[in-house]
């Protein structure tokens, strides 16, 4: 027929703009890769990170993409306990766009520590984190700031002492402020480099038949489609949101939620229906399946809870569990998960 030639030169252009545009999460099925590798929680440990992402052929020798068309998701907790994640992140966005010119896609999920970094909560920021960000003037920076804080610095340490001098205070607040740490601060705000680039992330995404994110989807939550859930975690990052029912803090939120891994007494779960709140507490395995019947999925990837003997499936593979404490900061097994079609396999990568 006259003009098929040209609309097929039209349809396949645009097919393949609309599959970039709209990302995994949206395409669902049909846009099932022929390889998904999966990489749990880094904390801060870059060497763990370029060991793991060698091992699973993701990267060459150099730390470019290597992946071809394979879709990397990373599960989020980048940041805290080790001394490398500026490092990290810096890569992470690199290979975002080298995997993109080269048919592959990394997505970078949001984890509940880069939610306390974004929202000043900073009890677990490793001391080499704030020296990444030292440059020649943090010195001229850190007194500008003090200078031009110092009647607020000088209340906020004299209500708990008010005997306190300025001088005491000045280095008090010095001792509490080494360099770096505002710049790591301006650079985690929404505003930041490492900031715009959380906000831009999402919380959870479904890639053919599987469910990946950081914490669980609990029972709470299950009735949220995934766009909202992401909506509703960029805006709440924007806002540096710290009420603990914001859905960045709250424990059956998608950063914090354990409950599809254990239920121990003192756990963060409350495994109730959104529907019915006063439903009795689901068991894992009905919470587990209220989730995968309510996104259509076959499995769920979390990371967030540790598993230090490697990656491990419950419930017939409903489950996986791919926080193996990769960190040295936690000394368990560097691991990922690859998935083929229905063929899952977690692969132990020895430690560099």
């Amino acid at each position: 027929m006259p003009g098929v030639p040209m609309l097929r030169l039209w349809v396949w252009p645009f097919l393949a703009l609309l599959m970039a545009l709209l990302g995994p999460s949206q395409l669902g099925r049909t846009a099932t890769p022929p390889r998904i590798v999966a990489v749990g929680d880094l904390h801060g440990d870059r060497a763990v990170w370029l060991a793991i992402a060698r091992a699973a052929g993701i990267i060459d020798s150099k730390g470019k993409w290597a992946g071809g068309n394979t879709i990397f998701v990373q599960l989020g907790d980048v940041a805290d306990r080790g001394p490398d994640t500026r490092q990290i992140v810096e890569h992470l966005k690199r290979l975002q766009k080298e995997a993109a010119h080269r048919g592959g896609q990394v997505v970078a999920l949001v984890g509940n520590h880069e939610a306390m970094n974004m929202t000043d909560d900073l009890r677990y920021v490793d001391p080499g984190e704030f020296e990444a960000f030292v440059t020649g003037s943090s010195k001229q920076v850190r007194e500008r700031v003090y200078s031009a804080n110092r009647p607020a610095i000088d209340a906020a340490y004299r209500a708990s002492n008010p005997q306190l001098s300025s001088e005491v205070i000045k280095a008090l607040w010095f001792q509490a402020t080494p360099l770096g740490k505002i710049e790591h601060q301006i650079a985690w705000k929404p505003t930041g480099e490492i900031g715009r680039w959380v906000v831009s992330n999402p919380a959870v995404t479904k890639i053919g038949d599987t469910l990946f994110v950081h914490g669980g989807i609990s029972a709470a939550y299950s009735t949220m489609p995934l766009g909202e859930i992401n909506r509703r975690v960029a805006e709440a990052l924007k806002a540096q949101d710290r009420r603990p029912e914001a859905i960045i803090n709250d424990p059956r939120g998608p950063l914090w939620y354990r409950g599809l891994v254990t239920r121990e007494p003192l756990d963060e779960t409350t495994a109730t229906s959104a529907a019915n709140p006063a439903a009795p507490l689901l068991t894992i395995d009905q919470e587990i399946g209220l989730v995968l019947n309510a996104y259509g999925v076959k499995r769920i990837v979390v990371g967030h809870t540790p598993s230090l003997k490697g990656i491990v499936s419950i419930f017939g593979g409903k489950l996986w569990r791919t926080d193996s404490g990769n960190s040295r900061a936690y000394g368990g097994v560097p691991s990922y998960l690859e998935i083929s079609g229905d063929r899952v396999v977690a692969h132990p990568v020895p430690r560099p």
